[in-house]
Protein backbone atom coordinates (compact mmCIF):
# COMPACT_ATOMS: atom_id res chain seq x y z
CA UNK A 1 0.00 0.00 0.00
CA UNK A 2 1.40 3.39 -1.03
CA UNK A 3 2.22 5.75 1.83
CA UNK A 4 0.06 8.90 1.81
CA UNK A 5 1.96 12.13 1.19
CA UNK A 6 1.55 14.66 4.00
CA UNK A 7 0.79 18.20 2.82
CA UNK A 8 3.80 19.94 4.33
CA UNK A 9 4.82 23.60 4.53
CA UNK A 10 8.55 24.35 4.76
CA UNK A 11 9.32 27.65 6.50
CA UNK A 12 12.80 29.17 6.27
CA UNK A 13 14.47 32.03 8.07
CA UNK A 14 16.21 34.21 5.47
CA UNK A 15 19.40 35.73 6.90
CA UNK A 16 22.18 33.18 7.35
CA UNK A 17 19.84 30.34 6.43
CA UNK A 18 18.75 30.80 2.83
CA UNK A 19 21.42 33.47 2.34
CA UNK A 20 25.10 32.80 2.92
CA UNK A 21 25.46 35.86 5.14
CA UNK A 22 23.42 38.09 7.41
CA UNK A 23 21.94 40.82 5.21
CA UNK A 24 22.05 43.85 7.53
CA UNK A 25 25.75 43.43 8.43
CA UNK A 26 26.48 43.07 4.70
CA UNK A 27 24.70 46.37 3.99
CA UNK A 28 26.56 47.97 6.89
CA UNK A 29 29.93 46.71 5.61
CA UNK A 30 29.41 48.41 2.25
CA UNK A 31 28.22 51.62 3.93
CA UNK A 32 31.10 51.79 6.42
CA UNK A 33 29.14 51.19 9.64
CA UNK A 34 29.99 47.52 9.99
CA UNK A 35 31.13 47.62 13.63
CA UNK A 36 27.93 49.25 14.91
CA UNK A 37 25.60 46.87 13.07
CA UNK A 38 27.77 43.83 13.88
CA UNK A 39 27.62 44.62 17.60
CA UNK A 40 23.82 44.93 17.52
CA UNK A 41 23.41 41.79 15.42
CA UNK A 42 25.70 39.73 17.67
CA UNK A 43 23.92 40.94 20.82
CA UNK A 44 20.60 39.95 19.25
CA UNK A 45 21.75 36.54 18.03
CA UNK A 46 23.15 35.79 21.52
CA UNK A 47 19.91 36.81 23.21
CA UNK A 48 21.32 39.87 25.02
CA UNK A 49 19.02 42.26 23.15
CA UNK A 50 15.49 41.46 22.01
CA UNK A 51 14.94 41.39 18.25
CA UNK A 52 12.42 44.22 18.12
CA UNK A 53 14.62 46.74 19.93
CA UNK A 54 17.72 45.66 18.02
CA UNK A 55 15.98 45.77 14.67
CA UNK A 56 14.63 49.28 15.26
CA UNK A 57 18.13 50.50 16.12
CA UNK A 58 19.66 48.84 13.07
CA UNK A 59 17.01 50.24 10.73
CA UNK A 60 17.55 53.71 12.21
CA UNK A 61 21.28 53.46 11.46
CA UNK A 62 20.58 52.42 7.88
CA UNK A 63 17.48 54.50 7.14
CA UNK A 64 19.40 57.49 5.81
CA UNK A 65 20.63 55.40 2.89
CA UNK A 66 18.63 55.55 -0.35
CA UNK A 67 16.47 52.51 -0.99
CA UNK A 68 17.88 51.78 -4.43
CA UNK A 69 21.42 51.68 -3.05
CA UNK A 70 20.39 49.17 -0.37
CA UNK A 71 18.54 47.05 -2.92
CA UNK A 72 21.66 47.00 -5.07
CA UNK A 73 23.67 45.66 -2.12
CA UNK A 74 21.03 43.05 -1.24
CA UNK A 75 20.81 41.86 -4.85
CA UNK A 76 24.46 40.77 -4.58
CA UNK A 77 23.93 38.71 -1.40
CA UNK A 78 24.72 35.07 -2.14
CA UNK A 79 22.03 32.44 -1.71
CA UNK A 80 22.73 28.84 -0.69
CA UNK A 81 22.28 27.03 -3.99
CA UNK A 82 21.11 23.67 -2.63
CA UNK A 83 18.50 25.31 -0.39
CA UNK A 84 17.42 27.48 -3.30
CA UNK A 85 17.02 24.37 -5.45
CA UNK A 86 14.91 22.69 -2.75
CA UNK A 87 12.64 25.73 -2.53
CA UNK A 88 12.40 26.16 -6.30
CA UNK A 89 11.24 22.55 -6.64
CA UNK A 90 8.42 23.15 -4.13
CA UNK A 91 7.40 26.81 -4.57
CA UNK A 92 3.85 26.29 -3.35
CA UNK A 93 4.99 24.58 -0.15
CA UNK A 94 7.92 26.81 0.81
CA UNK A 95 7.85 30.13 2.65
CA UNK A 96 10.45 32.66 3.75
CA UNK A 97 9.65 33.95 7.24
CA UNK A 98 11.95 36.86 8.05
CA UNK A 99 12.03 39.83 10.37
CA UNK A 100 13.85 41.80 7.68
CA UNK A 101 12.14 44.69 5.89
CA UNK A 102 10.02 44.05 2.80
CA UNK A 103 11.47 46.98 0.83
CA UNK A 104 14.99 45.64 1.31
CA UNK A 105 14.50 41.94 0.61
CA UNK A 106 11.73 41.91 -2.01
CA UNK A 107 14.46 42.06 -4.66
CA UNK A 108 15.38 38.46 -3.69
CA UNK A 109 11.87 37.14 -4.43
CA UNK A 110 12.55 36.19 -8.05
CA UNK A 111 15.68 34.25 -7.08
CA UNK A 112 14.10 32.39 -4.18
CA UNK A 113 10.69 31.95 -5.89
CA UNK A 114 8.32 31.48 -2.96
CA UNK A 115 6.02 33.58 -0.79
CA UNK A 116 7.67 35.78 1.83
CA UNK A 117 6.44 36.94 5.22
CA UNK A 118 8.45 39.93 6.45
CA UNK A 119 8.44 43.13 8.46
CA UNK A 120 7.18 46.21 6.61
CA UNK A 121 8.54 49.74 6.31
CA UNK A 122 6.95 53.17 6.30
CA UNK A 123 8.18 55.03 3.22
CA UNK A 124 8.38 58.61 2.03
CA UNK A 125 9.29 58.42 -1.65
CA UNK A 126 12.64 56.59 -1.70
CA UNK A 127 13.35 56.92 2.01
CA UNK A 128 12.49 54.72 5.00
CA UNK A 129 10.90 56.90 7.68
CA UNK A 130 9.96 54.16 10.12
CA UNK A 131 8.74 50.61 10.66
CA UNK A 132 5.09 49.83 9.99
CA UNK A 133 5.17 46.30 11.39
CA UNK A 134 7.77 43.92 12.82
CA UNK A 135 6.88 40.37 11.89
CA UNK A 136 5.89 37.93 14.61
CA UNK A 137 7.17 34.67 13.14
CA UNK A 138 4.86 32.57 15.30
CA UNK A 139 1.85 34.48 13.97
CA UNK A 140 3.13 33.98 10.40
CA UNK A 141 3.16 30.21 10.96
CA UNK A 142 -0.44 30.34 12.20
CA UNK A 143 -1.41 32.09 8.96
CA UNK A 144 0.44 29.45 6.94
CA UNK A 145 -1.27 26.64 8.82
CA UNK A 146 -4.66 28.15 7.98
CA UNK A 147 -3.80 27.67 4.29
CA UNK A 148 -4.52 23.98 4.84
CA UNK A 149 -1.12 22.45 5.52
CA UNK A 150 -1.18 19.33 7.71
CA UNK A 151 2.40 19.77 8.90
CA UNK A 152 4.87 22.64 9.20
CA UNK A 153 8.64 22.18 9.21
CA UNK A 154 10.74 25.24 10.00
CA UNK A 155 14.43 26.11 9.75
CA UNK A 156 16.17 28.92 11.63
CA UNK A 157 19.21 30.02 13.57
CA UNK A 158 18.47 33.02 15.81
CA UNK A 159 16.57 34.20 18.85
CA UNK A 160 13.70 35.64 16.78
CA UNK A 161 13.05 32.14 15.37
CA UNK A 162 11.90 30.84 18.76
CA UNK A 163 8.20 31.60 18.17
CA UNK A 164 8.46 29.93 14.75
CA UNK A 165 9.93 26.79 16.33
CA UNK A 166 7.19 26.75 18.97
CA UNK A 167 4.44 26.87 16.33
CA UNK A 168 5.94 24.25 14.00
CA UNK A 169 5.49 20.48 14.02
CA UNK A 170 9.17 19.81 13.34
CA UNK A 171 12.07 22.24 13.62
CA UNK A 172 15.66 22.32 12.40
CA UNK A 173 18.38 24.53 13.91
CA UNK A 174 20.78 25.49 11.12
CA UNK A 175 24.37 26.56 11.78
CA UNK A 176 25.46 27.45 8.27
CA UNK A 177 26.85 30.89 9.20
CA UNK A 178 27.11 30.79 13.00
CA UNK A 179 26.19 28.58 15.94
CA UNK A 180 22.39 28.49 16.37
CA UNK A 181 20.94 30.28 19.40
CA UNK A 182 21.05 28.01 22.49
CA UNK A 183 17.27 27.94 23.01
CA UNK A 184 16.75 26.92 19.37
CA UNK A 185 19.09 23.98 19.83
CA UNK A 186 17.06 22.91 22.86
CA UNK A 187 13.78 23.24 20.92
CA UNK A 188 15.01 21.70 17.68
CA UNK A 189 14.18 18.21 16.50
CA UNK A 190 17.27 18.27 14.25
CA UNK A 191 20.50 20.27 14.07
CA UNK A 192 22.65 20.59 10.96
CA UNK A 193 25.60 22.77 9.99
CA UNK A 194 25.68 22.76 6.19
CA UNK A 195 23.14 23.18 3.42
CA UNK A 196 23.63 19.71 1.96
CA UNK A 197 22.90 18.14 5.34
CA UNK A 198 19.88 20.41 5.77
CA UNK A 199 18.42 19.40 2.41
CA UNK A 200 19.00 15.73 3.18
CA UNK A 201 17.08 16.08 6.44
CA UNK A 202 14.23 17.98 4.75
CA UNK A 203 13.88 15.38 2.00
CA UNK A 204 13.81 12.56 4.55
CA UNK A 205 10.93 14.00 6.58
Amino acid sequence: MKKRTINTAYCFDLDGTVTQEEILPEIAHVLGIKEEIYALTKATMNGHLNFESSFKLRVRLLSSVGLERVRGIVSRVKINSKIQKFINSRPNNCFIVTGNLDVWINILKDKINCKMFSSSALMDKNQIIGIKNILDKGFALKVIRELGFERIICVGDGMNDISMFEESDLSIAFGGVHEPFDTLIQLADYITYDEEGLCQVLKSL
